[in-house]
């Protein structure tokens, strides 16, 4: 057990930085200031707080302020008042049975932002200024105008100016995927991608009776040569049609295309008549990401913004624009055959969210609270590939002593989900590394907690793993 520190120590205050201009209500900056101590260690079980009146002179706030702040601490157990004798870092809570799931891309909690705060104050306003049941009846497909004009400010840092008759609002990216396959594309053609691609791809186009097709990539992403021989080698049978391209931060491999390939790759695709399918829901959580696509090419990009990844999964909003070369309404009936709409009441507070402010403030707080988690799982393990400072998703390759699906075989024993390479893969080629998810963990201590795990699980060989007979 380690030597307890005195109060009057530095080393027991140094976890008590400042305050980060834009980075939300103090009171759970200070409890963000305490989960990050104990992950990295600067503060371990037993450790004793200072006092609260020296934690606000320290910080320079009033008693309150910190009172509130370790009250919200004390809910989410990471620290334990006990009465005159002070406060403390609490245990874990039966850490090793806690599954931690590392497997879903999804964005963490927001750092420094209030959610329950946040969505009441949603909910209400939607409330007061919408009739309750015009919000639990059926709506015309594609969005109102106040929907596609919150579409049209979310999308301006990615496309600029977009007209609201060529944006469509759909119940999440999955389903605005499937319908664009539907509509732009027949029975038995082809949809080109890269090698390793977003799974829900494959899965809409197999189940609609398409056929997926993996092109040749380099260190830049999909090559235009390669994409241009897939056409050519398409010639006698049926064509293809669409290229799926998932070029910001691209799920599983967290690369990022250069500009000058973006324009290469729409140029091949413009010689050869493609329409070109963009999911880009990571370009917000991407420092400097160029241009998309759709920028580059409005006239050939199909362009899908969700908001699943960078605000909330719950939500079910997704903005897509469309070029003048596809119908609306080919979409929007393509996309009734499995989903009529979106459901008015979370589109209506994604609408309100953009329109007041709140949802660039959770976007704010899901950068910090993601590049909290990136730095956490470069502490805790080595070798990871190159990722944004706010990516949601690592890459990671396995030693060859691990197969991806052995390894992910392994993690599930010690409560654990990572996703195994072939899951994303397209075609012949193979892969050998897991896609590991930041923001799925509670908070930082489980997925600290998972990461180290993890670790220890990576530096052992699989004969090292034995079954247990009962």
């Amino acid at each position: 057990m380690r030597e307890k520190t005195s109060i009057q120590d530095d080393g027991a205050t140094a976890w008590l930085t400042g305050f980060s201009a834009g980075g939300g209500a103090r009171y759970l900056q200070i409890v963000g200031r305490i989960e990050q101590a104990i992950a990295d260690g600067a503060l371990v079980p037993g450790d004793r707080l200072p006092p609260q009146r020296r934690i606000a002179a320290l910080l320079g706030v009033d008693l309150t302020t910190v009172t509130r702040a370790l009250t919200e601490a004390r809910r989410r157990h990471l620290i334990d008042a006990r009465g005159a004798l002070g406060t403390f870092v609490a245990a874990p809570r039966v850490e090793l049975a806690q599954r931690v799931d590392l497997s879903m891309n999804v964005p963490p909690p927001p750092d420094g932002v209030d959610f329950d705060d946040l969505m009441r104050r949603g909910v209400s306003q939607v409330l007061l200024r919408a009739d309750a049941s015009l919000l639990m009846t059926y709506q015309l497909g594609g969005g109102s105008h106040s929907d596609r004009a919150a579409g049209v400010m979310w999308l301006a840092p990615m496309l600029g100016a977009v007209e609201p008759d060529r944006l469509m609002v759909c119940p999440g990216a999955q389903s605005a995927l499937a319908a664009l396959i539907l509509a732009q594309t027949q029975p038995g053609e082809a949809i080109l991608t890269e090698p390793l691609a977003y799974p829900g791809v494959r899965l809409a186009a197999e189940q609609l009776g398409r056929s997926v097709i993996a092109v040749d990539v380099d260190a830049d992403g999909m090559r235009p040569d390669a994409l241009e021989q897939a056409c050519r080698d398409r010639a006698e049978g049926p064509r293809a049609r669409l290229v799926y391209l998932n070029p910001t931060t691209q799920n599983p491999t967290t690369w990022t295309m250069p500009e000058s390939r973006r324009h290469e790759i729409v140029a091949a695709a413009a010689r050869n008549d493609l329409l070109i399918v963009e999911d880009d829901p990571y370009w917000l959580l991407t420092p400097d990401a160029p241009p998309p696509l759709a920028r580059i090419a409005p006239d050939r990009v199909c362009y899908v913004s969700t908001m699943s990844k960078c605000l909330s999964p719950g939500l079910r909003t997704a903005f897509v624009v469309l070029p003048e070369s596809v119908a609306e309404e080919a979409v929007l009936a393509a996309l009734r055959a499995f989903a009529l709409m979106s459901a008015p009441l979370t589109t209506a507070v994604t609408t309100q969210w953009i329109h007041d402010g709140a949802a660039e403030t959770l976007l704010g707080g899901i950068r910090r609270e993601a590049a909290a988690r990136q730095t956490i799982a470069r502490q805790l393990l080595s070798s990871v590939g190159q990722a944004p400072p706010s990516g949601i998703h690592l890459w990671y390759t396995l030693p060859s002593y691990w197969t991806s699906q052995a390894l992910a075989n392994a993690a599930r024993a010690e409560e654990l989900r990572v996703t195994p390479s072939e899951a994303f893969e397209v075609g012949s080629q193979r892969a050998n590394a897991i896609r590991i998810s930041l923001g799925g963990a509670a908070d930082r201590l489980l997925l600290a907690s998972g990461l180290r795990r993890l670790a220890d699980l990576l530096a052992r060989r699989p004969d090292g793993i034995r079954e247990i007979v009962v």
